[in-house]
């Protein structure tokens, strides 16, 4: 019974349902797939010609030079690389042979020559590379004239004083040695000791020594006077080559070398002047134009110190590129200029042009530079 009603009520529904068309459903299906199917096609072909525009922008030349990216590109940006950079070497951080560190090795190459007394001897000291060695000791008498008159010649081979007075002091005999050996050669007698600088050499090889007031030019080498009259000519001065004449004539100082004359004049500082008597060449430039000048005691004991540079052809004062006292000025044979101060010696040129400096052993410091031989 149930299931015959089951079916009727199945067929009144069915009775109820309108047919549907599934013929015109289709096709109306069909068209609306193949619309979407073209406009897609049409949209992919805008695509791709936007694309190829996009490249053919990019291909072409620009004025600024930069191309242009696409449009649907992501954004790049460029950071240029930094420019490498030398940098500048630091001067004082390279090496230097000598030039300024203050003790350059070039500066002097030659032996200096100090002088050292005590109450019994002289000694004479050899300073090279920074090595000190006493290389000659000479026995003092009482009388005080080796102390006074020790020298060395500019080369630094020959070693020369006078000893031996008996008239207290004021005469004794002309000794002369080689500087390293001890022996001696007794030259000639009646030397004056006296004096600010009684033993003035000429060249290496000839001195020039006072006897009775009278100057006589003796050759150390020859071991004999030199004949003919030396002049009288006071307060005498040569070059280290024995070239050039430093003297005063007349009261009037000038330098010679028998062909030129250069006459000049000199006023010392009023201050330091009133303290001496008078001032006197002490070293002459190889060239002859320049000389130093030091000091002459009140007392009639050896001055070696020099405190300044004359200009003979100008007559005025060489300003040197030192600070701080002077303590002595030497024109060396080489052509360069010792200017020696508390604990060094700063070298310069021929031209005062600082080349370096030398630190002076402490055993020297406070000895008498004698000379500088190259």
């Amino acid at each position: 019974m149930n299931q015959d009603r089951l079916r009727l009520d199945l067929a009144d529904l069915a009775d109820e349902v309108t047919p549907v068309d599934l013929r015109d459903r289709a096709l109306r299906t069909s068209r609306r797939l193949g619309i979407q199917r073209a406009i897609a096609t049409s949209a992919a072909a805008v695509v791709m010609l936007g694309a190829a525009t996009g490249t053919a922008f990019a291909l072409m030349p620009r004025n600024d030079g930069q191309a242009p990216l696409p449009g649907d590109s992501p954004s790049i940006t460029v950071t240029p690389s930094p420019a490498e950079v030398t940098p500048t070497p630091d001067p004082s951080a390279s090496a230097s042979v000598g030039a300024t560190s203050t003790k350059p090795a070039f500066a002097l190459t030659g032996t200096r020559y100090y002088l050292e007394t005590t109450s019994t001897q002289a000694l004479i000291h050899a300073v090279r590379s920074g090595s000190d060695e006493v290389v000659r000791r000479v026995r003092f008498s009482t009388d005080g004239c080796a102390g006074n008159t020790i020298t060395v010649s500019p080369d630094g081979k020959r070693v020369a004083w006078v000893q031996d007075s008996t008239d207290g002091g004021n005469t004794g005999v002309l000794m002369a040695g080689t500087v390293g050996k001890q022996e001696a050669t007794r030259l000639l007698d009646g030397v004056d000791c006296l004096g600010s600088n009684p033993l003035v050499w000429r060249g290496s090889d000839l001195l020039m020594v006072s006897r009775g007031g009278v100057s006589v030019l003796f050759d150390v080498a020859a071991r004999k006077r030199v004949n003919g009259d030396p002049g009288q000519e006071t307060l005498r001065c040569w070059s280290a080559d024995g070239r050039w004449l430093a003297a005063v004539s007349d009261g009037k100082p000038y330098v010679t070398d028998e062909t030129q004359l250069h006459q000049y004049t000199y006023t010392p500082p009023k201050g330091e002047a009133v303290k001496w008597d008078g001032w006197r060449v002490r070293s002459v430039s190889m060239d002859g134009r320049y000389v130093s000048v030091g000091w002459i005691g009140t007392d009639p004991s050896r001055q070696d110190g020099s405190f300044a540079v004359v200009d003979t052809t100008t007559s005025k004062t060489v300003t040197l590129p030192v600070s701080g006292d002077v303590r002595s000025i030497q024109f060396a044979a080489d052509g360069k200029v010792l200017v020696r101060q508390a604990s060094k010696v700063v070298v310069l040129d021929a031209g005062f042009q600082k080349i370096g400096e030398v630190a002076e052993p402490r055993a020297v410091q406070h000895l008498t530079l004698l000379t500088y031989a190259p």
